[in-house]
């Protein structure tokens, strides 16, 4: 029996008022070029690839417009996180990332309810920060906040963003 609407905003009202939102969910493989037909076979669209540094290679794909989108990650080099996260667990969802509008409140609303936030940092382009597989869930989740300036030099809007604006974007 679900919860009336009055007792789930007693016990599920988060601490902040950020819009958050499911942005991708990564899957780590050993090759981006030999999981990709699996993705194309279920109807996804490539939208973007990049190298990260040498260290690791991500590709993104939707469902469509303002659809859903899945990643790829594969390691580039022989030791990053990727190739121990392989060694560890094989191919296989690695994290979900969640967009939000204000990474900081949220951090902080995490570390209120005393769930573990690490590797928090700031980019040019957007500032991310990761709870703890530790957590309850067992899920590595990373929070993404993006910038005005991430989609320069990026793929159009609609392709970079779920609905085709960051959050909070008026």
């Amino acid at each position: 029996m679900q919860p009336d609407t009055d007792e789930r905003m007693t016990h599920d009202t988060p601490t902040h008022d950020t819009p958050i939102r499911v942005d991708h969910a990564g899957i780590a493989v050993e090759s981006i070029a030999e999981a990709e037909p699996v993705l194309f076979a279920l109807g996804c669209q490539k939208l973007i690839e990049e190298s990260v540094e040498g260290r690791f290679r991500w590709a993104q794909y939707d469902f469509g417009r303002d659809a859903s989108r899945l990643e790829l990650i594969a390691p580039e080099t022989e030791e990053t996180f990727l190739t121990r996260f392989l060694d560890e667990h094989g191919p296989g969802l690695h994290h979900v990332t969640l967009e939000v509008a204000d990474i900081d409140a949220v951090v902080a609303s995490l570390d209120a309810a005393g769930f573990r936030v690490v590797e928090y940092e700031e980019f040019p382009d957007w500032t991310e920060a990761f709870l703890s597989p530790s957590n309850p869930t067992g899920t590595l989740f990373q929070l993404m906040e993006y910038h005005d300036t991430y989609d320069e030099g990026r793929p159009p809007p609609e392709s970079l963003y779920v609905d085709g604006t960051r959050l909070g974007e008026e």
